[in-house]
């Protein structure tokens, strides 16, 4: 295992401490958030009960792998801890999440948690967001507008394609930009323009949803609040 896969596991490990019995949990997306989700698994084997509402239809293939009972918002509609990854975080917590392309459901389900618990190597601690590009959901309508709308703001948009050159489609059915802002000085500000565009159903940046970050740095875990 490299030290990458070894942070990643060290941090996973670290947030499976919260999980308490009775817990409705968020299950995230991701490769790190997988690693939660096994350690849960292992868990639920051992006699913990849990429920688990996932953020991908990925998630949820690994979570009913492991034993870990799958329900929706249709069963509850409260969940008391959220456990997932990003793709790059600040020490003020500021997330781009969306690598994975499940940012839409990701941020439902970060809103609707009690407690947010953000999962990462060391590699994904930044000092200011913007190295990796913002991921941004869109209905396919409106593909055009938006990139245009996008460049407006300032950002370079591109269509996530798949190895085969095909347009990636969300667990929704809807098309993905990855946009180059530079470095985001003012999250909150782009955020709130991206918000007000029409057609444009999520974006990356996760702001005031992240309770405490857990990232791996060697066989150590640092704990951001």
């Amino acid at each position: 295992m490299d030290l990458t896969e070894q942070e990643k596991l060290a941090a996973a490990a670290r947030a499976v401490h919260f999980v308490e019995n009775g817990m409705v949990l968020g299950l995230g997306s991701g490769s790190t958030a997988a690693q939660a989700i096994r350690l849960i698994g292992a868990r639920v084997r051992q006699g913990l009960k849990v429920r688990g509402i996932p953020t991908s239809h990925r998630s949820a293939d690994l979570a009913r792998e492991e034993g870990i009972p799958v329900i929706s918002f249709d069963d509850e509609t409260r969940i008391d801890l959220t456990i997932d990854g990003a793709d790059e975080l600040t020490p003020e917590l500021h997330l781009i999440k969306g690598g994975g392309g499940a940012l839409l459901r990701e941020k439902i389900v970060a809103t609707a948690s009690a407690r947010v618990l953000i999962i990462a190597d060391s590699r994904k601690l930044v000092p200011v967001l913007g190295r990796f590009r913002l991921p941004v959901e869109l209905l396919p309508f409106a593909q055009r507008v938006i990139e245009a709308w996008v460049e407006d703001l300032g950002g370079r948009p591109q269509l996530r394609r798949d190895s085969h050159g095909m347009p990636v489609r969300t667990d929704q059915n809807n098309l993905l930009l990855d946009c180059d802002f530079g470095a985001i000085a003012a999250p909150r500000e782009l955020a709130d323009q991206l918000d007000r565009i029409p057609g444009l159903i999520a974006h990356g940046l996760f702001l005031g949803l992240a309770t405490c970050a857990l990232i791996g740095r060697g066989q150590d875990v640092q704990i951001l609040e």
